[in-house]
């Protein structure tokens, strides 16, 4: 009974979770331009080049695209950075230090997004480029921890010492040894955290002060119903961007899982 209800039950699952993604690419191609009607009256390709022509929907992918770069790289140094620490050593607090290092991911958007407000407020920082970057930089060091201190605890530490013994420095074995042990890892987090920056729109509302990266500029174009076709469009857009570097990243962790090694 278990096993014929499983697979129905995981096909309702992928229909929830996937439906509203189909449709928007429907309504993507909808010649109707004010309102969503299913099916739509008829098909069309006009909007996407109506999006391609607008200046503001290039200049959002843009500032999206920039600021998703910059919080991965510094994700990656301090993720990185904090997995080396907390990986094997043991210290007093060890476990205090890691909980706070995922619990940005884990608390709601909009506290995140109020904290950092209100500690830019309190420091006298202007809303800009950087302090966007900050805020995504936040929850974007937890994917790459996650990653780098999994594989980290998995690296034979045998494979470290037998290089030290035959004669190579620190640096040697960081390069020759540890990262490329640990390099998919960081790749597939780094690919996530670009993912999850690249689409973020609850602490970018409270970070952005008069930025406007993507998912902000469909949330402005949303009130005007004429512009709905359009948006569908740039959420096509978005889609694609952000479902290659997930899949990306989960064929590196599978790929690194023992039974598929």
């Amino acid at each position: 009974m278990r096993s014929r209800l499983l697979t129905p039950s995981a096909w309702a699952v992928v229909m929830f979770l996937h439906i509203p993604l189909a449709l928007i690419v429907l309504y993507a191609f909808s010649a109707e331009d004010k309102s969503y009607v299913f099916p739509p009256p008829a098909l069309t390709t006009r909007w996407f080049g109506v999006a391609w022509e607008r200046d503001d929907v290039w200049a959002a992918i843009r500032l999206s695209f920039e600021v998703a770069a910059w919080s991965t790289a510094a994700a990656l140094v301090l993720g990185t950075l904090a997995a080396g620490a907390l990986a094997r050593a043991r210290f007093f607090g060890r476990d205090a230090i890691s909980l706070l290092f995922i619990l940005p991911i884990a608390l709601p958007g909009v506290i995140t997004g109020i904290a950092l407000r209100s500690a830019f407020h309190t420091m006298e920082i202007p809303f800009s480029f950087w302090t966007i970057v900050i805020g995504h930089a936040t929850f974007c060091v937890v994917v790459v921890f996650n990653n780098a201190v999994a594989r980290l605890r998995r690296l034979n530490p045998n494979l470290i010492e037998a290089s030290m013994d035959l004669g190579a420095d620190g640096f040697q074995t960081l390069r020759y040894i540890v990262m490329p042990q640990l390099g998919s890892a960081l790749l597939a987090g780094a690919l996530l955290a670009f993912a999850l920056s690249f689409d973020e729109v609850i602490v970018t509302t409270f970070t952005a002060g008069q930025q406007t990266t993507l998912p902000i500029w469909m949330l402005q174009e949303l009130i005007r119903p004429r512009q709905r076709p359009v948006t569908n469009v740039v959420a096509v857009v978005i889609i694609g961007l952000t479902f290659v570097p997930i899949l990306l990243a989960y064929t590196l962790t599978r790929a690194d899982e023992p039974a598929h090694r």
